[in-house]
C-alpha cells in the first residue's frame, strides 16, 4: 500500500507518498492522487491510503519549514529512472540549500557534457520527489526561474525560504 500525507506549507498543502518508509514521490498539491498517478504501474497496483502522520517524512518537512535546510536530505526516498536520470537525481541531491545552478552545471555534476542540459532539464521535469529533489535549485543560464512543475511561484518562495534561513539562521 502507498500511504500519503498532506503537510501544510506556506505554499499550499505537500502532499508525500511513501512506500514502507521509502518515499516515493512527494509534491505542491491538495490531491494526493495527482502524484499517485505519476508512479509506475507495479506501485499503483498496491493502492493508495491517505494516513495522519508518516512518520520520519513529514517531520522532516516540518522542520525544514522551521529553517533545518538539511533535514530533507536524510529521507530514504526511491523514483524510477534510466541510470543517466538517476545521475541527474543523484547530482540534485548534491546541490545545496541557497545555491542554485544551472542545467549545463547539473549535467557537468552527474558527469554529463555540459551540452546535456536538455537531459538535465528532462530529469527535472520528470522529478516525482520535490522538493526533496530539489530541482527548485535549478535555473536557467539565460536568467530568471525557468519553469517549474508546481509553478514558479513556488519555486520562487523555496529558493527565498532557503536564503532566508540561511541568512537568519536560528
Amino acid at each position: 500500500m502507498i500511504d500519503a500525507q498532506l503537510v501544510p506549507t506556506p505554499v499550499g498543502p505537500l502532499a508525500l507518498l511513501s512506500r514502507e518508509g521509502v518515499l516515493v514521490a512527494a509534491g505542491f498539491t491538495a490531491d494526493p492522487s495527482q502524484l499517485f498517478i505519476r508512479l509506475t504501474p507495479d506501485l499503483q497496483a498496491e493502492g493508495l491510503e491517505v494516513v495522519d502522520d508518516l512518520g520520519p517524512a513529514s517531520e522532516a518537512v516540518r522542520a525544514y519549514l522551521a529553517g533545518d535546510l538539511t533535514a530533507l536530505d536524510a529521507v530514504p526516498l526511491s523514483q524510477p529512472g534510466t541510470p543517466t536520470r538517476r545521475r541527474l537525481h543523484a547530482a540534485l541531491r548534491e546541490v545545496k540549500p541557497g545555491t542554485t545552478v544551472s542545467y549545463g552545471e547539473l549535467a557537468e555534476r552527474a558527469g554529463l557534457p555540459r551540452t546535456a542540459a536538455r537531459a538535465a532539464g528532462s530529469a527535472c521535469s520528470q522529478n516525482l520527489i520535490a522538493p526533496f529533489v530539489p530541482c527548485h535549485r535549478v535555473l536557467p543560464s539565460s536568467g530568471g526561474y525557468g519553469g517549474y512543475y508546481y509553478g514558479v511561484p513556488v519555486k520562487e518562495w523555496l529558493l527565498a525560504h532557503e536564503s532566508g534561513a540561511i541568512a537568519n539562521p536560528k
